[in-house]
């Protein structure tokens, strides 16, 4: 089945609240192999001028998979993830996520094509606090090889 390129442009819902926390980050700076200690100690963050200790830089996956799913499972979009390559993903930031941060995630199809018998999805997932405060955008790039007309 084809993607459905009506779908450009559709924007989700927001998902419900992450609250990040210390030990999140934490865990993900260790996951990746990361020691710096801006991740893990609130004082050697706040010496650099951060509030508190800050995330990694793909930490944002955390966040924007869980929300990538609104889309993988929208059945009238027509993907069947078993034929899912993850082409590209990218984050644009406007600020560090911190440790004390709510966000919430608000994903749009930013467009739907196919070519050569392969469908293409490009998202971007927006993450904001609570009080509506841009803190970064994930850009992600899919391809569905085999999607047929």
């Amino acid at each position: 089945m084809a993607l459905d390129a009506g779908y450009k442009g559709r924007t989700y819902p927001p998902t419900a609240v992450y609250e990040v926390g210390r030990e999140k980050i934490r865990e993900f700076a260790d996951a990746i192999g990361d020691p710096n200690p801006v991740y893990r100690d609130p004082a050697v963050a706040q010496d650099l001028g951060h509030r508190d200790v800050l995330a990694p830089p793909t930490f944002p996956i955390v966040i924007t998979w869980p929300a990538a799913l609104l889309i993988i499972n929208d059945p009238e979009l027509g993907m069947d993830f078993s034929r899912v390559l993850h082409a590209d993903q990218k984050f644009v930031y406007a600020r560090p996520i911190y440790a004390d941060d709510q966000l919430t995630a608000t994903v749009v199809i930013e467009d739907v094509s196919e070519r050569m018998g392969q469908g293409f999805l490009s998202t971007r997932t927006d993450l904001a606090t609570v009080d509506g405060e841009h803190v970064v955008s994930g850009y992600s790039k899919l391809v569905v090889v085999g999607a047929e007309s």
